[in-house]
């Protein structure tokens, strides 16, 4: 029989549990729960025998993969994936799936939070800013971007992108501002929304250059990852310019230094933008359907790894 291991430091909720059980049940495999461990000798004992693993946040690397003799698949139940070493997993034989667009709204919905929070002075009782009518900037308009647009429309802002892989009928078809350079998007934009994986290319590419470039005021709202933000310049344009918020859902590594712009610095306790019931079960159930898929028919769709 096969064997899917859930290996969740952060669990899902309880009902994409059941949700996930009733997938790989009815497949006729056996579902195995790893929740909240705090060791890494859990997941390796754990993962040992199975066949396949979702995981949320947790980190897949080469010793977890030595361990997985029997591992087939993992699936990331979520759109990001640096946690995994895909050159290791490709070494391993093993296939490595995301879950592209299940937590999308989610994360839309927070950016949308964070950008309120933001302009009302994050609620210190003084007189704040409206976000209609202000030029927002959508940097990569890949699900999560696109439903941050989807939103944006209902506030009433100005929406322009920067995305090199969007078709252009897409961008017609929802009635957005596509801008050549990345360095347009943001010298235009009073608001800049970051959606962009961390890859070599773009890690520390969000610094003194493109920040100092944004019309005053300005905020940056950064859902995607901590490592895209260089972290040393962008800390030196808050210093310079009094007027630009940055309000993140990852905590910088700096935080302690960015914590002195008190009303001007938000960061989540922890990473909150999938942390919806709904999205819990979308990226759950889908990780469950595509192991399913995967071994019942070699179905390959959304495997990041080469």
């Amino acid at each position: 029989m096969k064997k899917v291991l859930v290996a969740t430091e952060k669990p899902f909720a309880a009902v994409a549990v059941e949700g996930i059980r009733e997938v790989i049940e009815n497949a006729g495999y056996k579902l195995e729960l790893l929740e909240k461990y705090t060791d890494k000798q859990q997941l390796l004992t754990a993962i040992a025998d199975a066949d396949a693993v979702i995981i949320r946040s947790d980190k897949i690397d080469n010793e977890v993969l030595d361990a997985a003799k029997n591992l087939k698949i993992v699936v990331r139940a979520g759109a990001g994936y640096d946690n995994v070493d895909l050159q290791s997993a490709t070494m391993h034989n093993v296939c490595v799936m995301n879950t592209p667009g299940q937590n999308a709204n989610a994360v839309a919905e927070l950016a949308f939070g964070m950008m309120v929070y933001a302009y009302r002075n994050m609620y210190n009782g003084t007189s704040g800013m409206e976000l209609k009518g202000k030029k927002l900037g959508i940097h990569a308009y890949g699900n999560v971007g696109r439903n941050v647009g989807r939103i944006a429309k209902g506030f009433g802002m100005d929406i322009y992108i920067y995305d090199c892989f969007t078709p252009q009928d897409i961008v017609d078809a929802d009635g957005v501002k596509r801008v050549d350079t990345v360095e347009e998007l943001y010298s235009t934009c009073d608001v800049v929304s970051v959606h962009i994986p961390a890859t070599p290319e773009t890690k520390k590419s969000i610094g003194r250059k493109l920040v100092s470039s944004m019309p005053k005021p300005a905020l940056l709202v950064n859902t995607a990852r901590k490592e895209v933000v260089n972290e040393e310049e962008l800390l030196q344009v808050m210093s310079e310019r009094a007027d630009l918020k940055y309000v993140t859902d990852v905590a910088p590594d700096a935080i302690e230094e960015f914590a002195k712009y008190q009303g001007r610095f938000f960061a989540t306790p922890k990473k909150m933008g999938a942390q919806t019931a709904e999205a819990n079960i979308n990226a759950g159930i889908a990780a469950a359907r595509q192991i399913v898929d995967f071994i019942e028919n070699g179905n390959e769709k959304f495997r990041v790894n080469k």
